[in-house]
Parts: structure tokens; sequence; C-alpha cells
């Protein structure tokens, strides 16, 4: 077992690593921008090292300053958390060759996640149902429209090595492909390094559903149930929940098995996470493996009991999977994002928290490194807060849900939590009839009932 770990990042996951740690008896070590030298998780770690200015690219992604801190603290592995170097192959690589252990999947496992329009065709090959698209990158605007022609329209052009909503483009007609394709192409070259894209039918009123992989290097892999993520603002997971109020035990075995036949395929190791398109017919399609820990790990770990960033660690030890048994999703659970931006408009808001009261109670957990007085940067992403409840019953979870948003006060900043307020009421949510299209009707008239 790893006797000291570095964690190469900041705010709530860094300290959710440094809490796992604690409790495998592991000594952590932060590293800092100086943007960030009075955070939670600088305070939190055994020991702290400032790695550059508040630029993520002179500090978060400086891999020789990460790496460089790694050594002189004497640090047996690097978690890279979510964000920042979590997905870059070269970094995982990097630490390789410094005798570092990487917490996280192979070097070529998170090359094949990046490489979206190559993990299609891997699937593909491999019997996992894929969104008819491109056979593979297109080169040009007309291999675009010969695509899009064979499929049939609306399509979307997306960033091989996208994610997160950008490098993504939605065509309705021919005559829209031209410039859909560069500026898909301009984004993803800005936002990614690569221009590369691939192009799929846009299919609508679908389901967003992921499903949690666990994976030994003796070759065992699990399943830990589902997570519905389809409450999304252009291509950003906002709520999410486990298990899904859509899926029937027939789809979740379906599901499972797609997912460990996908995790298969790349000879998958450690943690990860497949996502898929689930349409209203309950036809499933693969669109990405991420090799990562995911922001909304925590509904998974409420409804099933395994603490997955220890899961993780124990795995990149050579340990095996702790789990003996097939796992059954227990209650129910909801995330909410909470957000350091205007509630209305989705532009962030930084500066001070001038005072901040976090909810408890019965099935409420916090995943946050915000206090009272503790300015909220600019430099990086703006969420702040995961808040997460847990019910015997989907009713249950939403309805403390509602009483832990009403108890979380965060005054000197606008957050979105008004925001989680209007889901929470709606009446398509409280009934579970929501997609990925959910918050272009949220402020249209509900669907009556009887």
């Amino acid at each position: 077992m790893f006797k000291k770990i570095l964690i190469a990042n900041r705010g709530e996951i860094a300290v959710r690593i440094i809490r796992a740690c604690r409790e495998l008896d592991i000594r952590t070590v932060s590293v800092y921008s100086e943007a960030d030298r009075q955070n939670m998780h600088v305070r939190l770690a055994d020991e702290a090292i400032c790695i550059g200015p508040a630029q993520a690219e002179q500090s978060y992604l400086n891999v020789p300053a990460i790496l460089t801190a790694a050594e002189i603290t004497d640090s047996e592995a690097i978690h890279p958390g979510y964000g920042f170097l979590s997905e870059n192959p070269q970094f995982a690589e990097a630490c390789a060759a410094s005798g570092i252990a990487f917490i996280g999947p192979s070097p070529d496992n998170i090359r094949l996640g990046g490489d979206k329009a190559k993990a299609r065709q891997v699937m593909k090959r491999r019997g996992v149902p894929v969104v008819p698209g491109s056979d593979g990158p297109l080169d040009s605007v007309a291999a675009a429209v010969k695509a899009a022609k064979k499929i049939g329209f609306p399509c979307i052009i997306k960033a091989s090595m996208g994610g997160g909503g950008r490098g993504m483009k939605i065509v309705n007609a021919e005559e829209q492909i031209e410039d859909a394709f560069y500026m898909a192409q301009r984004e993803a070259l800005t936002a990614f390094g690569s221009s590369e894209l691939y192009l799929e039918k846009y299919l609508q009123d679908i389901r967003h559903i992921e499903v949690q992989v666990l994976a030994d290097t003796k070759g065992r892999i699990i399943h830990l149930g589902e997570r519905e993520c389809s409450i999304q603002r252009r291509h950003q997971k906002l709520i999410e929940e486990s298990p899904s109020s859509f899926v029937s035990e027939k789809l979740r075995k379906r599901l499972g098995e797609l997912a460990i036949r996908a995790a298969r395929a790349v000879k998958y190791r450690n943690i990860g996470t497949v996502e898929f398109i689930v349409t209203p017919e309950e036809e499933v399609y693969f669109m990405e493996f991420n090799t990562r820990v995911q922001v909304e790990h925590p509904v998974t770990e409420m409804v099933m009991g395994v603490d997955l960033v220890k899961e993780q660690i124990l795995l990149s030890a050579g340990m095996p999977i702790t789990a003996k048994k097939v796992f059954k999703p227990r209650g129910s659970a909801i995330e909410c994002r909470i957000n350091a931006e205007d509630p209305d408009r989705f532009i962030p808001s930084p500066g001070k928290i001038e005072f901040l009261h976090q909810p408890g109670g019965p099935g409420v957990r916090v995943d946050t490194a915000a206090y009272c007085g503790w300015t909220v940067p600019s430099h990086y992403d703006s969420l702040i807060a995961k808040l997460i409840t847990f019910g015997s019953n989907r009713q249950e979870a939403i309805a403390r849900m509602k009483r832990a948003l009403d108890e979380f006060v965060i005054e000197g900043i606008k957050t979105t939590i008004p925001f989680h307020k209007r889901v929470l009421e709606n009446r398509d949510f409280k009934e579970g009839r929501i997609n990925t299209s959910f918050l272009d009707r949220l402020h249209k008239p509900e669907t009556p009932t009887g």
C-alpha cells in the first residue's frame, strides 16, 4: 500500500481524496496555485507545495512542477482527481517514467477513452452498439456531408478528443454542415489540441445513463449500477441520481453487461464509467468511456455502499476488487452541483463567501472545500459544492434534497441553489419524466397529469 500520495488537483475533489487517504492511513501532499493558497485542501493535507501562478497552465497543468513536487516530498503515487491532468495519457506516462504510480488506468486506456472516434470503432467491433454515424474521423466537409446523407438529419458533429459540450455542433440540413464543421474544428483545436471530428445521428428525447465499472489487475470486472445524468445544460451535467427511475431490472442487466463488455474490450483496469444514450424505447447506444473518477460518483457510493476513491487507490496499488458479491442498489440518491453562477443566466459569480451554512440531518452529504471567508477564484471551474441526499426511495431522496437546499445558505456570491429548487418543484422531474431536453421545457407549462 502507498504511504504517501500527492493530489494533483484542487477544491472539493482534493478534499474528498484527502479524506479517503486518511481512512487508509496514507499521508497526503496537496499542490496549489498562488490563487489557492488559502484553500481547504491546502489546510487539510499533511504537506502542501505551491506549484505556480493562478493560471492552470502554469500550475495544475504544469507537469514538471507537479512531478518535482512529488519527488521532493517522496510521494509514491499521484492522484489526478477529475479534470486537469486526469485524462492526459502523457502525464500518466511521465509518472511511470519518474517511478511514481498514477492512480488511474493505463495510458493506453486513457488514450482510447479520450479518442471518441476510435473508441466507437473498438466498441462496434466488440458488439457494443454505437449511435449510427461516420465510420471514423472526418477528413473534410465532403466526408461530413456524405456521412450525414447516409444516416439522415439531424446530426451532430463532435470533437474526437472532446467532452463537456465543446466542439459539438448540431446540424439539421446539408447547407448547415460546412459552417458547423469549421466552427467545431476551431473549438476542438482550441479546447483539446486536436481538430479531429466525427459525426453521429442526433437522437432526441434520450436519456444519458452511465454505468460505473471496477476492474482489477486479476481480470475481474464488476459494475455498480447506473446513474441518471439526463439533466444537463449545453451537455454539462447539473443533477444526477442513482438508480434511474426509468431503468427496469431487464434494462439494468443489459446496461451492466454492455459496460463490462466495453471494459473487457479495452482490457480496462481501475475504476471507470461507460456512458450510454438510451431511447424511450430502451434502445441502448455506447457514447464514451470516462477513465477517471466522475464528479457524480457520490450517488453510486450512497446506494451501493462502496467508497469509490478508496477502491481507486487500492486498485492502483495492485490489490483486487474488495467487493466479493454482486451489488444491488439500496434506496435512492440524488446529487445537485452547486456552482458559483447566476442561477438564471449561468454566468460565473466569483467572489468572497460572506456567510455559509451547510445543511445536515438524515441522509444529507455535502462534498465541498468552501468555507466562510473563502474567495471563490475566477480562474477555475465554478463548482463549489456537491449536495447529495439519500432516501429509502426516490421520493424520500427528493424530499431530503428540497429540505437540504432550503437549509443551504451561501451569501456574498450567486449560486445555482435557486435553479435546483425550481427543478425539484417541477412535476415532470418529480414523476421521473426527464431526458436531455428537460431544461428546454422547464419554463414551459408542465405536463398535465391524469
